[in-house]
Protein backbone atom coordinates (compact mmCIF):
# COMPACT_ATOMS: atom_id res chain seq x y z
CA UNK A 1 0.00 0.00 0.00
CA UNK A 2 2.51 2.66 -1.25
CA UNK A 3 1.58 6.22 -1.08
CA UNK A 4 0.96 7.35 -4.70
CA UNK A 5 -0.95 10.14 -3.56
CA UNK A 6 1.18 11.90 -1.39
CA UNK A 7 0.09 15.89 -1.36
CA UNK A 8 -3.27 15.55 -2.75
CA UNK A 9 -5.83 16.53 -0.44
CA UNK A 10 -9.73 15.74 -1.34
CA UNK A 11 -12.52 18.59 0.71
CA UNK A 12 -14.13 17.76 3.25
CA UNK A 13 -12.43 13.96 4.04
CA UNK A 14 -10.30 14.85 7.29
CA UNK A 15 -11.55 13.41 10.74
CA UNK A 16 -14.24 12.01 9.08
CA UNK A 17 -15.19 8.51 10.60
CA UNK A 18 -15.50 5.73 7.50
CA UNK A 19 -16.14 2.27 7.53
CA UNK A 20 -14.94 0.45 4.60
CA UNK A 21 -17.08 -2.85 4.38
CA UNK A 22 -14.77 -5.43 2.87
CA UNK A 23 -10.84 -3.76 3.21
CA UNK A 24 -8.77 -6.88 4.07
CA UNK A 25 -7.33 -6.65 0.67
CA UNK A 26 -7.55 -5.77 -2.67
CA UNK A 27 -9.74 -2.50 -3.67
CA UNK A 28 -11.14 -2.45 -0.23
CA UNK A 29 -7.63 -2.24 1.63
CA UNK A 30 -6.33 0.23 -1.35
CA UNK A 31 -9.30 2.20 -0.68
CA UNK A 32 -8.75 2.20 2.96
CA UNK A 33 -5.80 3.58 2.63
CA UNK A 34 -6.19 6.31 0.43
CA UNK A 35 -9.18 7.44 2.74
CA UNK A 36 -6.80 7.50 6.02
CA UNK A 37 -4.69 9.56 4.06
CA UNK A 38 -7.09 11.74 3.09
CA UNK A 39 -7.20 12.38 7.14
CA UNK A 40 -10.46 9.94 7.61
CA UNK A 41 -10.39 7.63 10.41
CA UNK A 42 -10.85 3.90 9.15
CA UNK A 43 -12.96 1.19 9.92
CA UNK A 44 -11.47 -2.05 8.12
CA UNK A 45 -13.90 -4.50 7.98
CA UNK A 46 -13.62 -7.72 6.99
CA UNK A 47 -14.47 -11.88 7.04
CA UNK A 48 -10.86 -12.06 6.79
CA UNK A 49 -10.06 -10.69 10.37
CA UNK A 50 -6.03 -11.46 10.08
CA UNK A 51 -6.49 -9.49 6.78
CA UNK A 52 -8.40 -6.19 8.09
CA UNK A 53 -5.90 -6.71 10.84
CA UNK A 54 -2.93 -6.19 8.46
CA UNK A 55 -5.08 -3.73 6.48
CA UNK A 56 -5.24 -1.24 9.73
CA UNK A 57 -1.48 -2.07 10.60
CA UNK A 58 -0.70 -0.91 7.74
CA UNK A 59 -2.29 2.39 7.91
CA UNK A 60 -1.48 3.23 11.39
CA UNK A 61 2.68 3.01 10.40
CA UNK A 62 1.53 5.60 7.96
CA UNK A 63 0.53 8.06 10.43
CA UNK A 64 -3.11 6.77 10.04
CA UNK A 65 -5.81 5.75 12.21
CA UNK A 66 -7.60 2.92 12.06
CA UNK A 67 -9.11 0.08 13.37
CA UNK A 68 -10.33 -3.33 12.07
CA UNK A 69 -13.58 -5.52 12.93
CA UNK A 70 -14.22 -9.14 11.93
CA UNK A 71 -17.30 -9.39 10.13
CA UNK A 72 -19.53 -11.74 8.04
CA UNK A 73 -21.78 -9.17 5.46
CA UNK A 74 -24.17 -12.06 5.05
CA UNK A 75 -25.16 -12.50 8.76
CA UNK A 76 -27.39 -9.51 9.71
CA UNK A 77 -25.83 -9.43 13.58
CA UNK A 78 -22.35 -9.61 12.30
CA UNK A 79 -23.13 -6.06 10.45
CA UNK A 80 -24.71 -4.85 13.47
CA UNK A 81 -21.74 -5.44 15.77
CA UNK A 82 -19.81 -4.24 12.97
CA UNK A 83 -21.85 -0.39 13.13
CA UNK A 84 -21.68 -0.41 16.39
CA UNK A 85 -18.48 -1.15 16.84
CA UNK A 86 -17.46 1.92 14.60
CA UNK A 87 -19.63 3.98 16.23
CA UNK A 88 -18.32 2.64 20.11
CA UNK A 89 -14.72 3.60 18.81
CA UNK A 90 -15.44 6.46 17.02
CA UNK A 91 -18.77 8.05 18.29
CA UNK A 92 -20.12 8.74 14.89
CA UNK A 93 -20.32 7.48 11.02
CA UNK A 94 -19.99 10.11 8.43
CA UNK A 95 -19.27 7.63 5.20
CA UNK A 96 -19.56 3.91 4.21
CA UNK A 97 -17.40 2.24 1.32
CA UNK A 98 -19.54 -1.27 0.75
CA UNK A 99 -17.13 -3.51 -0.85
CA UNK A 100 -17.26 -7.43 -0.28
CA UNK A 101 -17.42 -9.95 -2.09
CA UNK A 102 -17.06 -13.64 -2.40
CA UNK A 103 -14.66 -14.15 -5.11
CA UNK A 104 -13.97 -17.62 -4.51
CA UNK A 105 -17.34 -17.84 -6.00
CA UNK A 106 -16.67 -16.16 -9.33
CA UNK A 107 -14.64 -19.32 -10.37
CA UNK A 108 -18.30 -21.36 -10.08
CA UNK A 109 -20.60 -19.08 -11.22
CA UNK A 110 -20.98 -20.97 -14.59
CA UNK A 111 -24.34 -20.18 -16.76
CA UNK A 112 -28.06 -20.02 -15.91
CA UNK A 113 -28.56 -23.73 -16.85
CA UNK A 114 -25.76 -25.41 -14.94
CA UNK A 115 -24.38 -23.16 -11.93
CA UNK A 116 -25.03 -25.22 -8.67
CA UNK A 117 -27.78 -23.22 -6.62
CA UNK A 118 -25.32 -22.94 -3.72
CA UNK A 119 -23.46 -21.13 -5.58
CA UNK A 120 -25.91 -18.51 -6.49
CA UNK A 121 -27.49 -17.86 -3.21
CA UNK A 122 -23.92 -17.32 -1.72
CA UNK A 123 -23.41 -14.82 -4.79
CA UNK A 124 -26.55 -12.96 -3.66
CA UNK A 125 -25.91 -13.78 0.24
CA UNK A 126 -22.82 -11.18 0.01
CA UNK A 127 -23.18 -9.16 -3.43
CA UNK A 128 -26.70 -8.17 -2.44
CA UNK A 129 -27.94 -8.97 0.55
CA UNK A 130 -25.30 -8.15 2.35
CA UNK A 131 -24.96 -4.64 0.50
CA UNK A 132 -28.19 -4.11 1.75
CA UNK A 133 -28.09 -5.14 5.25
CA UNK A 134 -24.45 -2.85 5.39
CA UNK A 135 -26.74 0.05 4.32
CA UNK A 136 -29.60 -0.78 6.58
CA UNK A 137 -28.03 -0.62 9.67
CA UNK A 138 -25.68 2.78 8.55
CA UNK A 139 -28.09 5.04 6.90
CA UNK A 140 -30.05 5.55 10.65
CA UNK A 141 -26.48 6.75 12.12
CA UNK A 142 -25.97 8.82 8.81
CA UNK A 143 -29.01 10.72 9.17
CA UNK A 144 -28.05 11.57 12.54
CA UNK A 145 -25.20 13.97 11.49
CA UNK A 146 -27.01 15.29 8.48
CA UNK A 147 -26.32 12.95 6.34
CA UNK A 148 -23.21 11.22 4.73
CA UNK A 149 -21.70 9.21 1.64
CA UNK A 150 -22.20 5.49 0.96
CA UNK A 151 -20.01 4.34 -1.96
CA UNK A 152 -21.02 1.06 -3.79
CA UNK A 153 -18.48 -1.33 -5.29
CA UNK A 154 -20.69 -2.74 -8.67
CA UNK A 155 -18.66 -3.70 -11.74
CA UNK A 156 -18.64 -2.92 -15.80
CA UNK A 157 -20.38 -6.74 -15.83
CA UNK A 158 -23.35 -5.35 -14.43
CA UNK A 159 -24.22 -3.69 -17.82
CA UNK A 160 -22.16 -6.13 -20.45
CA UNK A 161 -23.34 -9.51 -21.90
CA UNK A 162 -21.33 -12.39 -20.36
CA UNK A 163 -21.90 -15.94 -21.34
CA UNK A 164 -20.67 -16.48 -17.98
CA UNK A 165 -21.41 -15.03 -14.64
CA UNK A 166 -24.39 -13.98 -14.62
CA UNK A 167 -25.04 -14.55 -10.38
CA UNK A 168 -22.13 -12.14 -10.59
CA UNK A 169 -23.54 -9.57 -12.89
CA UNK A 170 -27.32 -10.21 -11.54
CA UNK A 171 -26.22 -9.01 -8.43
CA UNK A 172 -23.87 -6.11 -9.51
CA UNK A 173 -27.10 -4.72 -11.67
CA UNK A 174 -28.83 -5.39 -8.33
CA UNK A 175 -26.31 -3.12 -6.40
CA UNK A 176 -26.78 0.05 -9.26
CA UNK A 177 -30.53 -0.45 -8.63
CA UNK A 178 -30.11 0.17 -4.52
CA UNK A 179 -27.66 2.98 -4.91
CA UNK A 180 -30.18 4.40 -7.07
CA UNK A 181 -33.01 3.64 -4.17
CA UNK A 182 -31.22 5.09 -1.56
CA UNK A 183 -30.16 8.34 -3.09
CA UNK A 184 -33.55 8.30 -4.04
CA UNK A 185 -35.20 8.30 -0.55
CA UNK A 186 -32.53 9.75 1.45
CA UNK A 187 -31.05 12.20 -0.82
CA UNK A 188 -33.00 15.32 0.25
CA UNK A 189 -31.99 14.60 3.41
CA UNK A 190 -28.84 14.66 2.66
CA UNK A 191 -27.31 11.50 1.74
CA UNK A 192 -25.12 10.77 -1.44
CA UNK A 193 -25.02 7.18 -2.78
CA UNK A 194 -23.13 6.17 -5.40
CA UNK A 195 -21.25 3.31 -7.19
CA UNK A 196 -18.01 2.77 -8.15
CA UNK A 197 -18.50 0.28 -11.83
CA UNK A 198 -14.26 -0.81 -12.35
CA UNK A 199 -13.48 -2.44 -15.25
CA UNK A 200 -9.96 -4.84 -15.09
CA UNK A 201 -8.02 -3.33 -12.16
CA UNK A 202 -4.69 -5.02 -11.74
CA UNK A 203 -4.65 -6.35 -7.90
CA UNK A 204 -1.95 -8.47 -6.52
CA UNK A 205 -4.44 -11.82 -6.94
CA UNK A 206 -4.94 -10.97 -10.55
CA UNK A 207 -1.17 -9.87 -11.52
CA UNK A 208 -0.38 -13.37 -10.45
CA UNK A 209 -3.33 -15.30 -11.07
CA UNK A 210 -4.73 -14.20 -14.13
CA UNK A 211 -3.75 -15.96 -17.75
CA UNK A 212 -1.51 -13.07 -19.59
CA UNK A 213 -2.84 -13.46 -22.62
CA UNK A 214 -6.54 -13.02 -21.77
CA UNK A 215 -5.15 -9.90 -19.59
CA UNK A 216 -3.93 -8.94 -23.08
CA UNK A 217 -7.15 -9.82 -24.93
CA UNK A 218 -9.01 -7.82 -21.91
CA UNK A 219 -6.97 -4.44 -22.05
CA UNK A 220 -7.12 -4.73 -25.75
CA UNK A 221 -10.97 -4.45 -25.54
CA UNK A 222 -10.61 -1.35 -23.47
CA UNK A 223 -10.09 2.21 -25.11
CA UNK A 224 -6.85 2.73 -22.76
CA UNK A 225 -3.07 1.80 -23.26
CA UNK A 226 -3.18 0.10 -19.77
CA UNK A 227 -5.18 -2.21 -17.01
CA UNK A 228 -6.78 -0.35 -14.53
CA UNK A 229 -4.42 0.07 -10.84
CA UNK A 230 -6.09 0.01 -7.81
CA UNK A 231 -5.34 3.51 -7.37
CA UNK A 232 -7.46 4.27 -10.49
CA UNK A 233 -11.13 3.34 -8.27
CA UNK A 234 -9.91 4.60 -4.90
CA UNK A 235 -9.39 8.11 -5.70
CA UNK A 236 -13.26 7.94 -7.35
CA UNK A 237 -14.16 6.62 -3.94
CA UNK A 238 -12.48 9.60 -1.70
CA UNK A 239 -13.55 11.89 -4.79
CA UNK A 240 -17.27 10.39 -4.31
CA UNK A 241 -17.19 11.19 -0.62
CA UNK A 242 -15.51 14.53 -0.29
CA UNK A 243 -16.99 17.54 -0.22
CA UNK A 244 -15.87 17.60 -4.14
CA UNK A 245 -17.94 15.16 -5.15
CA UNK A 246 -21.10 16.53 -3.23
CA UNK A 247 -23.12 17.28 -6.02
CA UNK A 248 -22.77 13.88 -7.22
CA UNK A 249 -25.71 11.95 -6.21
CA UNK A 250 -27.48 8.49 -7.48
CA UNK A 251 -24.87 7.69 -10.36
CA UNK A 252 -23.25 4.08 -11.23
CA UNK A 253 -19.45 5.67 -12.33
CA UNK A 254 -17.21 3.77 -14.84
CA UNK A 255 -13.40 3.43 -13.85
CA UNK A 256 -12.42 0.92 -16.56
CA UNK A 257 -10.55 2.79 -19.30
CA UNK A 258 -13.20 3.41 -21.90
CA UNK A 259 -14.39 -0.18 -21.69
CA UNK A 260 -17.81 0.27 -21.70
CA UNK A 261 -19.64 3.52 -23.28
CA UNK A 262 -22.69 4.68 -22.13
Amino acid sequence: MADTNEGIAMEGLKDKVVLVAGAATGLGADSAARLAREGAKVVVGDLDGAGAEKTAAAIGEAGGDAIAVHFDISDDDSVRALVDATTNAYGKLDAVHINAGDMGSVSKDTDIVDIDLEIWDRMVAVNLRGHMLVTRHTVPHLLTTGGGAIVYTSSIASFTGDPQRPAYAATKAGINALTRHVASRWGREGIRANAVAPGLILTDEIRTGADPELLKGLIGRSRSTRAGEARDVSSMVAYLMSDEGSWINGQIINVDGGTVLR
